[in-house]
């Protein structure tokens, strides 16, 4: 019997130390948990609260929990034991490794396990060896790990569960296990996977690691014992290897990632002396056989993995062969957004290959190797790789003198160049050397440019110079004879430039320039600075990049026997030039007195518009002239020397008009430069601003003078392509031109596309033009001239056939036919390019006017208190309320929200506005008047809405700010009624009859919050509003408009100044006024059925809420007996229902009458009158009324007890059948035959036994419902 109670009791025993100490359970409820971090906490913790308890069998049954664990059903869990159980193992020494893995064996035996727990099993076993592993103990007990080797391989064989997993584990323990222990307790376990490395990728991987780190257990004795010969790499092993690398390429599909067999592989024909026959044979031969797939994919990605271990002839050799052809091949092919490009990554592994090596041989070789793939002469590498940034300096400028060489003598026979077969089959070679040149140099001189605009690559300014100088001369100069002075004329071109790759580097030459400008300083002394602004533009001594470059334009210029412009100077253009350098060295000697940004505004003006003289100089000769003219005026009137033009001043315009002019001329250049430099300009002659030039910009922009301003356009047609020369978006010249030749490889080598499938599409798309057009009546007149005259028109006297002509007849008349539609078809496309013309224009006209908004933008952000300020506000309204009303087109759309931001957010919304308002009080109150009458008559309310802000922004410039001297309360108020130079009983009266206006039309585009952004901010109109809106709250035209009465009512009584300015005897009779009409208010409201009606009434009680406290709270001498009579009988007229915000407003209000809202009692139901009930529907299931009853079966009658509870159902069924008969009764037509020609609808019903089939699942459900 003791027996007994000791094998009774023991389970308890054990079961109960976690119920003693709750805190050591929940760590084993941590540990399979989801989140990382807790199950982190948890093993600190386990490992902590073991180690200060030291009890056994805590320990004891720590490692049962564990050892279970490792194959909990949870995926996330298994990792949380398994850590555990190796940190507990690491902490906890004398527990022998053997013990728990014995544990682990017979808990997870796979031999007694069941079926649908094998999966979980194995898990549980695979875990319990990295547990074991991650113990750290493993070497130092042999059986052990040898136990573990030999369950991994037991567990390999398991790959539909644990795919690689166990050869991965027992490589882990191969690397941190020493060699001596390899070689004498492994080596033999292992024997079987080394000597059979040929035929799975993970064997092989298994071979290689234990080459790595065991060499001299496995020397080439060894391994020809092993494998038969004693290197892997070899003639013989070549297939064998292609074919693993094959199979682990299709592996890794999904993944897209790089094996590590693979790079192995790699890292040992190095160490072996055999990479070039490993890849020459093995990547090139043997994984490009297939067509482009994973092993294609695979290779590029051991190439891009390969360039740091590689030499530098090894890397010369690599990237100038076939598995560069392939990879440039991939790329253009894969240009498509349907492809998978494998660029980004091979990017990836230059960048972090030239970040990590610090050989400028290596780095040189490998961007040249790149540089030099080429497709029909364009590099496949984007021209502003980014990669370019992580080169050492001397790296980068052999790079560069190999772009500068390349360009001056292209030798194509030393590029990796390739051609798709629509290239090779459809151009000439000749053709294609002479057009490839072509492309390559326009790449080179887009990279040049671009390594410039890198602000993170390191160059010095040396270099920047000499590219910016190679561009500038290659552009617009040719050498005749070599001269000491200039550089680049000491070597010619092989091969002459073409006027298209010349235009090409004069835009690119522009984009320099804006890079240039934003270039930051180069010396790292100023990087230091803390605070310091950042200078842009300039070189180090503080000269401008431009004026160093101009100096270089002007050097090559005074030197025709050497160099020459292509486009040689007039002697007009000549003395432009002249005159533009002597003007920035007279400003450069002013600036040394004291240089101001103005000065330095100018200079770089002069500068920009004479390096542009030589992209059109007819164009902008005059502005030179018109320029130095204007800054000599500038100038004088400066320095108050004009008492000789004093008589001539009045006759010719200011200086600032004519600098405006000129800026306004020059925006219309294609050149982001231009316009932002203008932008600066423009900001320092902002303060001499005048009244005449500001109309001069406004022009611009006014809507009704668009059409004078496409007098300034002119579109050129040539060859099919349309030129811009004026008003035309600016960024066209400075963008790299990659996006062009990358569209025109990608057309070009797409082997796809067919030009055939492409003319059948034009051709079809004219006949459809042709056919849509409508009938043009001279047209018809002119054919029917000319089958009157073939006389194949059928006449009065008898009628013409075909028959009767013979064939020369024929054909004349169908050369007249044919003229006559080809005439016709000129005249549609004439048409046709006449509308594309008109479209065109007037794209440009709407960019130069963005462009001009520019000047607005300077002069509203930079002259914010100037009156001429206040001349913006109607042709910014207009401008708006044209573009509101307009097509909704993208350029459009941009011009109007760029338009409204510049108005509403830095116009109305300025802190800084004009306060010398005084003089012009008639003008600004008669504007006021204006601006409130035209937003009435207004039909958008968004368009209104920028129309009352401009009236708010009128009286706020009206009043000025209040005095800041006076302090206290009594100053508070007096600044609530200072209202400045505003004509307070005007201006009321506009916004009273706009507020009347509002509450008396049913369509009206004011809103109550622009009323109540009036009342916030001018509360002394507000109180001389009061009363209208007062009035409203029962007048108003519309339940809508009373209800945003009241709230108008509301927010005013709500505002503080109001109170101030109305306290006293006012105040009360406003709150009695109030009142009234409240409770005539809510005397009209009526059943409050309507969803109008319930919106007024509940602000009507809002504002009977406020009024009603605000009374008793200050104890005012208000009467509401009235309102509370009304508000008692408000619930008779309107059913509340349990809650609402009407309802809720409405007990509110009450609750301060102390009428609080009844209470509704909660009364238990009584039991037996629930048990005499029918029984309680299960949720979820039909009740029995609404079940279909099998039509069918037969209806046993029932017995007499339960006849009366039949009637019912009876009845119910009639009343179907007879809604069934109303229905099909008017669906069916009036005679019979209609029956047939219109099908029955599908019966929503089931079929009989699926139907049956859900019932018996249903009676189940219902069954295990009632067993709950």
């Amino acid at each position: 019997m003791s027996v007994d109670m000791v094998e009774v009791s023991e389970p308890p025993r054990t079961a109960g130390i976690p119920q003693q100490n709750r805190v050591f359970l929940d760590f084993f409820w941590d540990l399979a948990k989801p989140d990382q971090e807790v199950r982190l906490k948890a093993v600190q913790s386990l490992i902590q609260y073991l180690s200060s308890e030291n009890k056994v069998d805590e320990l004891d049954y720590t490692f049962k929990r564990l050892v279970d664990g490792l194959a909990h059903t949870r995926e996330t869990a298994r990792p949380g034991f398994s850590l555990a159980l190796g940190q507990v193992l690491s902490a906890f020494e004398d527990v022998s490794l053997q013990s728990v893995l014995d544990r682990i064996k017979e808990k997870h035996n796979l031999q007694f396990v069941k079926k649908k727990l094998a999966r979980n099993a194995m898990f549980g076993n695979l875990f319990g060896v990295l547990a074991l592993h991650q113990s750290g103990r493993l070497s130092k007990e042999p059986p052990v790990l040898l136990g573990c080797v030999q369950l991994l391989q037991n567990l390999s064989q398991h790959k539909q569960h644990l795919k690689d997993l166990p050869s991965k584990t027992m490589m882990d323990i191969l690397t941190e296990i020493p060699e001596d222990v390899f070689e004498e307790v492994l080596m033999g376990a292992l024997q079987s996977d080394l000597s059979s490395a040929f035929r799975t990728p993970e064997q092989l991987q298994l071979l290689l690691v234990a080459l790595q780190h065991f060499p001299q257990a496995l020397k080439p004795k060894k391994l020809k014992t092993l494998l038969g010969s004693s290197t892997i790499i070899n003639a013989e092993n070549i297939p064998k290897l292609t074919e693993l690398m094959k199979m682990t390429a299709r592996s890794v599909k999904k993944e897209r990632v790089l094996p590590a067999v693979v790079l192995d592989l790699l890292k040992l024909s190095l160490k072996e002396g055999s990479f070039e026959l490993f890849w020459n044979k093995a990547i090139t031969e043997g994984m490009f056989r297939e067509h482009t797939g994973p092993t294609h994919y695979l290779s590029f990605r051991l190439l891009g993995s390969a360039l740091p271990l590689l030499s530098v002839d090894q890397l010369k050799k690599v990237l100038s062969g076939e598995v560069m052809m392939h990879y440039g091949e991939h790329v253009v092919s894969a240009q498509k957004p349907d492809r998978f490009k494998l660029a980004p990554e091979m990017d990836a592994y230059v960048s972090d290959f030239l970040q990590g090596c610090q050989d400028p041989d290596k780095q040189l070789a490998v961007m040249l190797g790149f540089s030099s793939l080429t497709n029909h002469g364009y590099p496949v590498v984007p021209s502003a790789w980014r990669v370019v940034q992580h080169l050492q300096p001397a790296a980068l400028q052999a790079y560069v003198e190999w772009l500068r060489n390349s360009f001056l003598h292209p030798q194509m026979d030393q590029l990796l160049d390739f051609s798709t077969r629509k290239q090779k089959s459809n151009q000439e070679a000749q053709e294609e050397k002479e057009d490839s040149v072509c492309r390559l140099r326009k790449w080179i001189m887009s990279r040049l440019c671009s390594i410039i605009d890198n602000q993170h690559v390191k160059k010095q300014e040396d270099m920047i110079m000499e590219v910016a100088r190679f561009v500038f001369f290659h552009a617009f100069f040719t050498v005749k004879k070599a001269s000491p002075d200039i550089a680049e004329s000491k070597e010619k071109l092989s091969v002459p430039l073409d006027e298209r790759t010349r235009s090409v580097l004069v835009n690119l030459f522009f984009g320099l320039l804006m890079s240039l400008h934003h270039l930051p300083l180069t010396d790292d002394s100023t990087e230091g600075a803390v605070g310091q602004k950042r200078v842009f533009g300039v070189t180090a001594d503080g000269t401008m990049w431009i004026y160093h470059l101009v100096q270089y334009a002007a050097l090559l210029l005074n030197q025709p026997k050497h160099v020459q412009r292509t486009k040689p100077f007039s002697p007009e253009q000549t003395e432009a030039w002249e005159g533009m350098l002597e003007s920035v060295a007279n400003l450069k000697k002013k600036a040394k007195k004291g240089p101001t940004e103005e000065n330095r505004a100018f200079q770089q003006l002069f500068l920009l518009v004479g390096m542009h003289l030589f992209k059109a100089p007819e164009e902008l000769l005059d502005i030179i002239k018109d320029l130095q003219s204007c800054v000599d005026r500038a100038q004088e009137k400066k320095a108050k020397k004009k008492s000789k033009k004093q008589a001539t001043a009045e006759e010719e315009p200011e200086w600032v008009e004519v600098m405006v002019d000129i800026l306004l001329s020059l925006l219309s250049q294609q050149s982001r430069h231009i316009r932002q430099v203008c932008k600066t300009v423009f900001s320092s002659i902002v303060p001499h601003l005048t009244h005449a030039a500001l109309t001069a910009i406004l022009d611009v922009l006014d809507p009704e003078k668009e059409n004078e301003e496409d007098g300034a356009v002119v579109v050129t047609d040539d060859a099919n392509e349309t030129k811009k020369t004026k008003k035309s978006e600016d960024s066209d010249e400075e963008e790299d031109h990659d996006e062009d030749m990358e569209e025109d490889e990608s057309d070009d080598s797409a082997d796809d596309s067919d030009a055939d499938d492409e003319d059948m599409k034009e051709e079809e798309e004219e006949d459809e033009t042709m056919e849509g057009e409508e009938v043009d009546q001279n047209f018809r007149l002119e054919l029917m001239k000319v089958l009157q005259q073939k006389k194949a028109l059928p006449t009065e006297e008898g009628s013409s056939s075909d028959d009767d002509m013979d064939d020369e007849a024929m054909m004349q008349l169908d050369k007249g036919l044919s003229a006559l539609f080809s005439e016709q078809k000129k005249k549609n496309q004439a048409k046709k390019d006449e509308k594309a013309k008109m479209q065109k224009e007037k794209a440009l006209v709407r960019d130069y006017k963005i462009k001009v908004l520019d000047m607005v933008e300077v002069i509203v952000s930079r002259q914010a208190g100037s009156p001429l300020v206040l001349s913006l506000v109607e042709p910014l309204l207009s401008i708006i309320e044209r573009g509101m009303n307009s097509t909704t087109e993208q350029q459009e759309m941009d011009f109007l929200r760029r338009a409204a931001d510049i108005f509403r957010n830095q116009l109305c919304r300025s802190k800084v506005y004009c306060r010398t308002a005084a003089d012009r009080q008639g003008e600004l109150h008669d504007l006021l008047d204006k601006l409130m009458t035209k937003s009435q008559k207004l039909s958008d309310s968004s368009v209104c809405l920028y129309y009352f802000s401009a009236s708010l922004y009128m009286v706020k410039v009206l009043r000025g700010a209040p005095p800041a001297e006076t302090k206290g309360e009594q100053s508070a108020a007096d600044n609530y009624k200072f209202m400045g130079c505003v004509d307070v009983d005007r201006v009321s009266a506009v916004f009273r009859d706009a507020l009347s206006s509002f509450l008396s039309r049913r369509k009206s585009p004011l809103s109550a919050q622009m009323f109540t952004d009036l009342f916030t901010r001018f509360p002394v109109l507000c109180v001389n509003l009061l009363d209208t809106a007062v009035q409203n709250i029962t007048s108003g035209i519309r339940e809508h408009q009373q209800g945003q009465a009241c709230v108008l009512v509301l927010r005013s009584m709500q505002s503080r100044e109001v109170q101030q300015l109305m306290s006293g005897s006012r105040w009360e009779e406003l709150c009695s006024k109030v009142s009234c009409q409240l409770q005539e208010s809510l005397t009209q409201a009526g059943s409050a059925e309507n969803k109008t009606t319930k919106e007024k009434v509940v602000k009507v009680l809002e504002l009977c809420q406020f009024l009603v406290k605000h009374v008793q709270h200050q104890k005012l001498s208000v009467d509401l007996n009235a309102l509370q009579k009304v508000l008692q009988n408000l619930s008779s007229t309107i059913t509340f229902k349990k809650t609402g915000k009407l309802e809720d407003t409405y007990w509110a209000v009450m609750k301060h009458f102390g009428v609080m809202k009844p209470k509704v009692e909660k009364t238990k139901p009584d039991v037996e009158t629930e048990q005499n009930q029918a029984p309680k529907k299960k949720k979820g299931f039909l009740p029995e009324t609404k079940k279909r009853k099998k039509r069918n079966k037969p209806i046993l009658e029932p017995a007499a007890i339960n006849s009366a509870s039949m009637d019912k159902p009876e009845k119910e069924k009639e009343q179907v059948k007879k809604k069934r008969d109303k229905k099909t009764k008017q669906k069916r037509p009036a005679d019979g035959a209609g029956a047939q020609a219109n099908p029955a609808k599908k019966s929503k019903t089931l079929p009989e036994s699926k139907a049956a089939k859900k019932k018996k699942k249903k009676k189940k459900k219902a069954q295990a419902g009632g067993q709950e």
